[in-house]
C-alpha cells in the first residue's frame, strides 16, 4: 500500500516504448490512487484502441533518430514529470550506432520538456562474460562492453544529471507468463550451454521495481536488476518443459565449460530495501495465455 508520503503522488508519467514490460506497467501504475496520468508511446496503431480501454492516454510514433521534437503529438508526450523509457536497441537490426541516435533525439526532447526523472531501461547484455560475479562498476564505458550502443545511451543520459535525475537499471532477461523457456528449446538435441548460470527477472518484480523507484525517490544511480538466485540453463529448461508437458532438450558435456557470468543485484536490493516476488527463477510464474500488447 502506497504510504502518505510516496514521491509518485500526482505525477504524470510517460513511458517510451510501452511494450510487452511497459504495458504491464502502466497497468500496475493506474491502480495506484496516487498515480495522475499515464501515457504510452507506440509505433503500432492498433494498440492505441488497447491502451484506451486500459486507461493509457497512447501517442503514435515511431523512434527513428530524426524524429522532430517540433510536432506536437511529440511536445506532448514529453510534457510530463517522470520519463520512462522502455526501447528494446535491436542491436543486431541496426546499422551500429542507430540506437545513441535515438536516445540524442530523445534527450533533445527532455531539454526542451518539464521532465524532472528518467529511468532508463538498460540490460545486463551489455556484460561480457567474465567468469564471475559482476556488479554495475564493471561496465561503465563502452569499450568495456558487450553491447558498446547500449553503454553510450547511456552515459548521453547520464550526462543530463545534475539538471534531470536519471537511473539506469539493467534488466536480466525478462522471462515469466508465455515467455517460458522451455517453450524454445523443447526437443532440441544435444545442447551444450545446459551448466550456464542464468540471469532472469520476472515481469512482476520488473514492475514493482520500478514502481518502487518512483515511489521512493528515483536516484542517480545504476542499478543491476535481477532474481537474487542463478539456476543453470539445465535445471530451467527441464523444469518448464515438465511442467507443460513439453519433451526436453538433452545435453552434452562441452569439452571446455562456456564462459559465463552471474550479475549480482544486491546494490538494488540494499538501496531500496527490495524483496523479491520472485527470487528463485525455478518458481517464476508462466502461464500459456498470452498477454498484451
Amino acid at each position: 500500500m502506497i504510504n502518505k508520503d510516496s514521491k509518485i503522488d500526482k505525477k504524470r508519467i510517460s513511458i517510451l516504448g510501452c511494450g510487452w514490460l511497459g504495458f504491464q506497467l502502466a497497468k500496475r501504475l493506474l491502480q495506484l490512487d496516487s498515480t495522475y496520468k499515464i501515457k504510452g508511446s507506440t509505433t503500432s496503431p492498433e494498440k492505441l484502441e488497447l491502451f484506451e480501454n486500459a486507461g493509457i492516454s497512447g501517442y503514435l510514433f515511431d523512434l527513428n533518430p530524426d524524429f522532430s521534437i517540433e510536432n506536437a503529438v511529440i511536445e506532448s508526450f514529453f510534457d510530463t514529470d517522470s520519463l520512462i523509457i522502455s526501447i528494446p536497441p535491436r542491436l543486431g537490426k541496426n546499422e551500429p550506432g542507430f540506437h545513441p541516435q535515438q536516445i540524442g533525439a530523445i534527450i533533445e526532447a527532455v531539454k526542451n520538456s518539464p521532465v524532472k526523472e528518467i529511468i532508463y531501461i538498460s540490460s545486463t547484455g551489455i556484460y561480457p562474460d567474465l567468469n564471475r560475479i559482476v556488479i554495475e562498476e564493471d561496465v561503465v564505458l563502452p569499450e568495456q562492453s558487450a553491447a558498446p550502443d547500449m553503454v553510450k545511451g547511456e552515459n548521453l543520459l547520464t550526462a543530463l544529471r545534475p539538471d534531470k535525475t536519471v537511473s539506469i537499471v539493467r534488466f536480466g532477461g525478462l522471462i515469466g507468463y508465455e515467455r517460458i523457456p522451455g517453450k524454445y528449446v523443447k526437443n532440441q538435441k544435444d545442447m551444450t550451454t545446459g551448466s550456464l548460470p542464468v540471469n532472469y527477472i520476472h515481469p512482476d518484480d520488473a514492475s514493482e521495481i520500478i514502481i518502487t523507484m518512483l515511489e521512493n525517490g528515483v536516484l542517480n544511480e545504476t542499478f543491476n536488476i535481477v532474481a537474487p538466485l542463478h539456476p543453470t540453463r539445465r535445471e530451467i529448461y527441464e523444469s518448464t518443459c515438465s511442467q507443460f508437458g513439453w519433451e526436453a532438450p538433452t545435453f552434452l558435456q562441452p569439452k571446455t565449460g562456456p564462459n559465463f557470468k552471474i550479475i549480482s543485484a544486491d546494490k538494488f536490493a540494499f538501496v531500496y530495501n527490495y524483496k523479491f516476488k520472485f527470487p528463485d527463477p525455478l518458481q517464476f510464474y508462466y502461464e500459456l495465455e498470452e498477454k498484451q500488447p
